[in-house]
């Protein structure tokens, strides 16, 4: 059944998945000395490019120290506009973790933009007090026509802390010539082991898409069965941009509506491996209230096609609880909203799957961490068709669809 996914977990196991992670923050502090409170304030990591739509986009990074960050930025070569974050009145502030919306862009159109942090030093009662401005280089990105026509995609999923797989795979086949082949990244769930701490996200992640591609486009991280283990894994919503800090939502690029959902946990609630600390029962039951009016909605309606990001399958992808919850709670929504393409990870097993007795739309699953078994999805969606590859990291293409518009209601 998924005798690939389960011997993986059982070798991690054995030769003790916790080596693969970084130092622990107190054990890192330790080895460089005290010399490291003296470090001075620097970009940890970022810029990053979160939730990018016509006229929208939020900017994420990191800064060594609690400090007050802004972006500078403009269309076409100057940065005459400046924006902060606020909550409640207050501007976001003494704090490490950033993340600026940017609105009211201009479609279609290419802008400047640079990020700027000032570390905070210390209060004395009202008073504030400031240290060193950082700032990083001029960098741009281009936002979406209003009316875009086409746009290309690339889909990973389960690389399970091996941060190597994002340029292996990106170098070797996210390129045409010297031009990148994609628009935009998703992680489709599984990205770690268990989320242990701030640097395993930087280091595992972020970091790797900072250094190809993410100070340009944007990416976007779909919460898989492991991210919701880890004593981190409940601080993961910090370190990205959600609408409405939800993982379960919907958007639109292009011609196609993006439906993602939260499969959540494979183990039923009540397993003891957390302790009684997970509800995803009732939390896929909320999914699913949520989806019955998404699918409702006139953007769902009137877009050219409908895909569906989920880490876990409701369908082929075993018996365990999480898949047959999912099977049972989104599979008859799913079935009965013209659903174009599904695509998933988990299995560590990649397969294609034609529309079948139980599923009435095409399901794509990506492969696993291993070599040999890793995968990379391309998908290019214009208005006339989505052009789906599956490509194993030595180049063969393990996988594909081409699917027609056809008349939506």
């Amino acid at each position: 059944m998924l005798s690939d996914r389960r011997s993986f977990l059982e070798k991690m196991s054995r030769i003790g998945a916790l080596s693969l992670l970084p130092l622990s923050a107190s054990q890192a502090a330790m080895a460089a000395g005290d010399n490291a409170a003296e470090e001075k304030n620097h970009f940890v990591a970022g810029p990053y490019l979160q939730n990018m739509g016509t006229d929208e986009l939020t900017i994420m990074w990191i800064t060594h120290k609690n400090c007050f960050s802004w972006v500078e930025y403009g269309a076409g070569s100057y940065t005459s506009m400046r924006e902060f974050g606020y909550t409640n009145g207050l501007i976001e502030a003494n704090n490490r973790i950033n993340k600026i919306t940017l609105r009211n862009l201009k479609p279609g159109t290419e802008h400047k933009y640079k990020i700027v942090s000032t570390e905070i030093t210390g209060y004395k009662g009202s008073k504030v007090e400031f240290g060193e401005t950082i700032s990083s280089a001029l960098l741009s990105f281009k936002t979406p026509a209003e009316n875009e026509e086409e746009f290309k995609m690339v889909i990973f999923n389960d690389i399970h802390d091996r941060p190597q797989i994002i340029p292996q795979l990106l170098y070797r086949h996210g390129y045409t010539g010297n031009t990148r082949d994609y628009d935009f990244v998703v992680f489709n769930g599984d990205c770690f082991d268990w989320v242990s701490e701030e640097q395993q996200m930087i280091d595992h992640l972020i970091k790797p898409c900072v250094d190809i591609f993410a100070t340009e486009l944007p990416f976007i991280l779909t919460q898989g069965n492991h991210e919701c283990r880890g004593s981190f894994s409940r601080h993961i919503p910090d370190y990205y941009a959600y609408p409405e800090n939800k993982y379960y939502y919907a958007f639109t690029r292009g011609p196609v509506r993006f439906v993602v959902l939260d499969s959540g946990e494979d183990k039923a609630d009540d397993a003891v491996d957390y302790g009684g600390l997970i509800a995803f029962d009732r939390y896929r039951e909320t999914q699913k209230k949520w989806l019955e009016k998404e699918v409702e909605s006139a953007e769902f309606k009137k877009a050219d096609f409908r895909v569906v990001l989920i880490h876990i399958s409701p369908y082929h992808s075993g018996e365990w609880h999480g898949t047959l919850h999912c099977r049972q709670v989104f599979g008859p929504v799913l079935n009965k909203a013209k659903i174009d393409l599904q695509i998933s990870g988990h299995t560590h097993r990649y397969m294609t799957h034609e529309p079948d007795a139980d599923h009435n739309f095409p399901i794509v699953i990506g492969g696993g961490p291993l070599e040999g078994k890793r995968t990379l999805i391309k998908l290019h969606a214009t208005k006339k068709q989505l052009d789906l590859k599956m490509i194993r990291d030595d180049g063969e293409v393990v996988g594909k669809f081409l699917i027609a518009r056809k008349g939506k209601s």
